[in-house]
């Protein structure tokens, strides 16, 4: 069966570019797009240059909170959905407002879906912090929410270095079947990824990237700042490095630890994110400036020919708030597996349902 794929909260296409090259070696299983919805105008551009460029209309750009809803179902028949849904009041790194903050109430638009079409299968995703958001009553909610709208839930949190990821990303991912489905999923197992070189100079330089790759311009760095990295060794960051008075950081309170903090070519990047100011950039291990988005592209595993779309602040924005795309194909193929019946390598859940 060929499971054709709705999307919310879509971003520029980890999730979809993950699903559409999900392969289990039998063409009669796969997932195709269907359609897809976000807010920001040069996020939809990216997602429909790169993933449906021959049905661009399939891309509803608008805020889901006043979306005309009929619009996107008039646009296919669906058997699946998809919906990461907004993380930035479960985040541990923001004020983790949680269903108090202007997007925590958004998974409920993903609810509504389920509810109108009943897709055979769901995933949704979001950050780790969204288990304690709220003394740990947000998760529960949206669990319940899930299990009211007639699904067995498959949760568990994916920390993504462990799948062969070169980055430290950790997301909480639900899979979702419809209760009058025979089927059973399980959580892929780490193990095929075991000695697969995660580090971020391997996934930067090898291959070299392109002279003429899209999005690879670099950042004009200040005197300042690049004397300041000079003095930052890998993997330490403007608070534990050996920096003379003038370069110090004059910040009270907290201490974030990847204010400019340079990459440890040996690990995988720590987290790319797709916002914040001064010193958020990701830096690169041994040249004393900022990544370029497309480097920052290859550490969330879009391939170099994904073009993204708008200003240099708004690829940046769109490559951190995205799904690795090869951490989300090994999830949609464990599905198409299970609905297939194909055994594959499996792990305990590590969160409880």
């Amino acid at each position: 069966m060929i499971f054709r794929l709705g999307e919310l909260f879509c971003g520029p296409g980890g999730i979809a570019k993950g699903a559409t090259s999900a392969d289990i070696n039998n063409p009669e299983w796969g997932i195709t797009h269907q359609w897809a919805n976000d807010y920001d105008q040069d996020t939809c551009n990216t997602y429909a240059r790169n993933i449906c460029p021959n049905r661009t209309d399939s891309v509803i750009c608008g805020d889901i909170r006043t979306l005309d809803f009929e619009r996107l179902y008039q646009l296919g028949e669906i058997d699946a959905l998809a919906f990461g849904f907004p993380c930035n009041d479960f985040s541990v790194v923001g004020e983790q407002r949680g269903f108090d903050g202007e997007f925590g109430p958004l998974y409920t638009y993903g609810i509504r879906v389920l509810q109108d079409i009943h897709p055979m299968w769901f995933l949704a995703e979001n950050v780790g912090g969204l288990q304690s958001a709220n003394e740990g009553r947000a998760m529960q909610t949206i669990f319940d929410a899930m299990r009211n709208a007639g699904y067995r839930l498959y949760p568990n949190l994916y920390k993504f270095e462990y799948y062969g990821i070169p980055q430290a990303r950790h997301r909480i991912i639900i899979v979702g079947i419809r209760n009058d489905l025979p089927f059973d999923f399980q959580i892929p197992s780490i193990e095929p990824y075991a000695n697969i070189d995660i580090s971020c100079r391997n996934a930067i330089e090898n291959p070299p990237i392109p002279i003429d790759a899209a999005n690879n311009e670099r950042t004009a760095q200040s005197a300042l700042v690049i004397e300041r990295l000079k003095h930052i060794l890998p993997g330490q960051n403007a608070f534990n490095a050996d920096l003379p008075e003038h370069l110090r950081l004059n910040v009270r309170g907290a201490r974030m630890s990847q204010i400019y903090k340079r990459l440890d070519p040996t690990m995988p990047s720590y987290t790319i994110t797709g916002s914040g100011g001064g010193g958020t950039h990701v830096y690169h291990w041994e040249e004393p400036r900022a990544l370029t988005n497309r480097e920052r592209a290859r550490l969330q595993t879009f391939p170099d020919d994904y073009i993204f779309e708008g200003s240099k602040e708004s690829v940046r924005k769109q490559i951190g708030m995205a799904v690795p795309c090869r951490g989300a194909k090994i999830i949609f193929e464990a599905i198409l597996k299970t609905f297939a019946g194909i055994p594959y390598e499996t792990m305990p859940a590590n969160i409880e349902e």
